[in-house]
Parts: C-alpha cells; sequence; structure tokens
C-alpha cells in the first residue's frame, strides 16, 4: 500500500520570511565590509576627560572597527578622536580634488560612508584608500607635537645632514615618525587579520588596499620638510632655529591626485601577488597607487555600483576639461540658469593696519547637467 505525505503550501508570511533569510545570508558579507573606520570621521567622538587603559565604553560605542582596530582603540584611547579628525580631512580633501569630475567623492552615508564605490578596485577607491591613510599620519603627527597623545611628543627625527653647522636643531617638530608607524598598525590591522584564499579575488582586494594605505602614510612622510626660525637683533637672522613640520596637505592631496593618474592597473599573480596589466610601465614603487578593477563611467546613477551620476552638476560651458558640460553630462546636455553672485570687491588697505571691501552683486549665468 502506497503511503502519501501531503504538505501544507507555505503561507504567504512564511515565503516572504524565507526570502528575507535567504537576502540577509547572501548580503552579509557586503554588510560587514560596507561598514569602515571612515565613519569615524562623519561621527565626531567627544574627548573624555580621562582616559582609562582598557577602558570599553568608548570602543564598544564606536561603529565601523574591525577586531584588531577596537583592541588598538581599548589601548590608545586619546588617538580616537585624532584618527577621526584625520579621516575627515582625507574625505575633505578627496572632494576638494574630485570637485570637478564626475565621482567627486560624495559621501552617502555615516557607515559606509562612500556607498557600493568602494566595493569595486578602482582607481577612485585607490585614491580614497590612500587620502585617508593620508590624513590619519597627518593628524596623529601633529597631535604628538602638540602633546595631546600620552605615547607622543615632539619629533626625534636626527638633524639633516644638509643643515648648516651654525644653525639649530630643535624646537618642536611633528612627529612624522611615529604618525607614520601608528597609521600602519591602525588602517591596515583590518586588512592584516583577513585570512582569505592566496589568489582568490578578496585576496587580491586585500593586497591592492595594503599598497595604497602605504602610498598614503609615504606621501605625507616623503613631504615632510624643515621649517626653519630666525633669531637676531632687529631680526637680523644670525641665528636660525629649525625642525621638521609636515607639508600643507593640500599639497598632499595634489601629490595623490598625480598619483591617481597614473595608478597602475593589477592582477594577481601565479605566486599570489599583485603584478602589472601592462608590464611595460615601471613597476609601482611603495609611493604609487594600483588598481585592479576598470572605473565605472560615473555618467548615470546605478545602484549597483554606487554611481550618483551627473544629473543636476554644475559644468563650465566654456571648459574642454572633466568640468566642461559635454564631458561632465555625458553627451545628454545642460541646463542654462540665472544666478545672483556675491563677492567682496573694492578693497583697500587702512593704516593701520586692516583691510576693508565692498559686498558686489552680479547676475551671472550657471549650467547644470540633464
Amino acid at each position: 500500500m502506497e503511503t502519501r505525505t501531503s504538505r501544507r503550501p507555505c503561507s504567504s508570511a512564511q515565503k516572504h520570511l524565507l526570502l528575507a533569510v535567504a537576502l540577509i545570508a547572501c548580503s552579509s558579507h557586503l554588510l560587514v565590509d560596507a561598514n569602515s573606520w571612515l565613519s569615524l570621521a562623519m561621527n565626531p567622538i567627544q574627548r573624555p576627560e580621562m582616559y582609562i587603559i582598557g577602558a570599553q565604553p568608548l570602543c564598544s560605542q564606536l561603529t565601523g572597527l574591525s577586531q584588531g582596530q577596537r583592541k588598538l582603540c581599548q589601548l590608545y584611547q586619546d588617538h580616537m578622536v585624532y584618527i577621526g579628525e584625520g579621516a575627515k580631512t582625507g574625505i575633505n580633501e578627496c572632494q576638494y580634488q574630485f570637485r570637478q569630475r564626475r565621482w567627486n567623492c560624495s559621501t552617502v552615508d555615516n557607515a559606509s560612508v562612500f556607498g557600493r564605490v568602494m566595493q569595486i578596485g578602482s582607481r577612485e577607491t585607490a585614491f580614497t584608500y590612500a587620502i585617508s591613510a593620508a590624513g590619519v599620519v597627518n593628524a596623529v603627527s601633529r597631535a604628538c607635537r602638540e602633546g595631546e597623545l600620552s605615547t607622543c611628543g615632539c619629533s626625534r627625527a636626527a638633524r639633516p645632514r644638509d643643515l648648516p653647522r651654525d644653525w639649530l636643531w630643535g624646537g618642536c617638530g611633528d612627529n612624522v615618525n611615529y604618525g607614520y608607524r601608528f597609521a600602519r598598525e591602525f588602517v591596515d590591522a583590518r586588512e592584516r587579520e583577513k585570512n582569505y584564499p592566496r589568489g582568490s579575488t578578496e585576496h587580491t582586494r586585500t593586497l591592492m588596499n595594503l599598497q595604497n594605505n602605504e602610498a598614503g602614510r609615504q606621501s605625507v612622510y616623503n613631504l615632510a620638510n624643515v621649517a626653519c626660525k630666525c633669531h637676531g637683533v632687529s631680526g637680523s637672522c644670525s641665528l636660525k632655529t629649525c625642525w621638521l613640520q609636515l607639508a600643507d596637505f593640500r599639497r598632499v592631496g595634489e601629490f595623490l591626485k598625480e598619483k591617481y593618474d597614473s595608478a597602475a592597473a593589477m592582477r594577481i599573480g601565479r605566486k599570489g601577488k599583485l603584478e602589472q596589466v601592462d608590464k611595460r610601465f615601471n613597476v609601482p614603487t611603495p609611493e604609487d597607487l594600483v588598481y585592479t578593477d576598470q572605473s565605472p563611467d560615473y555618467c548615470l546613477k546605478n545602484d549597483t555600483t554606487g554611481s550618483m551620476g551627473t544629473l543636476g552638476r554644475l559644468c563650465n560651458k566654456t571648459s574642454e576639461g572633466m568640468d566642461g558640460c559635454e564631458l561632465m553630462c555625458c553627451g545628454r546636455g545642460y541646463d542654462q540658469f540665472k544666478t545672483y553672485k556675491h563677492e567682496r570687491c573694492h578693497c583697500k588697505f587702512h593704516w593701520c593696519c586692516y583691510v576693508k571691501c565692498k559686498r558686489c552683486t552680479s547676475l551671472v549665468d550657471q549650467f547644470v547637467c540633464k
């Protein structure tokens, strides 16, 4: 006798529940990687009056930290404010450098910061990793000099060999050596604690991120220069005191933007290391940016790639560059409108000692992409 087992059809609610579970399981990896330590820039960290080694509350409240970064947070709680400031500095500089590009380094939320764009191993992703790491070196190095951190102070860099003998090497310089080392430990922690199969897509991306992090740190370290101050009667400059000083961060941004333009396309080699796609070019140095994926064109809004498109972006009608209406608008055309522009004008210097300006208003044409 044949026995039949009857099955009750799933209810609509059960089907929706099963679908939700499947979607969560499939997307969990993306959600984990979506959160970034860069979120420290979007959520300002309060400066507690007292830091206790090993205390949990501050670090447990910060989102986007990996396990290794959270441990470093517990050991160096007073550093976290400056990591956030460094990340903010990097984001602002990114937005300045790309203000006239289709992708303008826009932030989309407080958790992933740049959104799905960062899931592509593109030139743009390479730049964001580099400029963010550079921002941390910059902020921590300066905080050391200003006496804000308990584990570092003024720079102890050796006296440059080419400094004239009668010039004093002293003062309180920016501690670039400490800033570089700490940024390497903190920023790279997320990448180094991953254990992907050698040669896998994920492993390739990890190597790319580490290279670009290092390029950002190197830019701050190598651009730091010697600053001097004169001493003497009536400014005679008979004596000089010199120290190590960070370069203006705008200069770091411009340097990394040049590296972005000359970034090297890479792929994973047989030995599980990155190798150039086109070997006719020079091998990338630790100062160079690398990428593994071609960039989207960023013309249209695309939720899959994270592109926000250029609809509504201002463009320059007379420019033939990337900020020009033809390239910025991707051939879709543009709309013209008039707006009032307010600026300072007719400025005069008055003795002593201030400048007085008038406020002028003019009607100007502006153009936005369709």
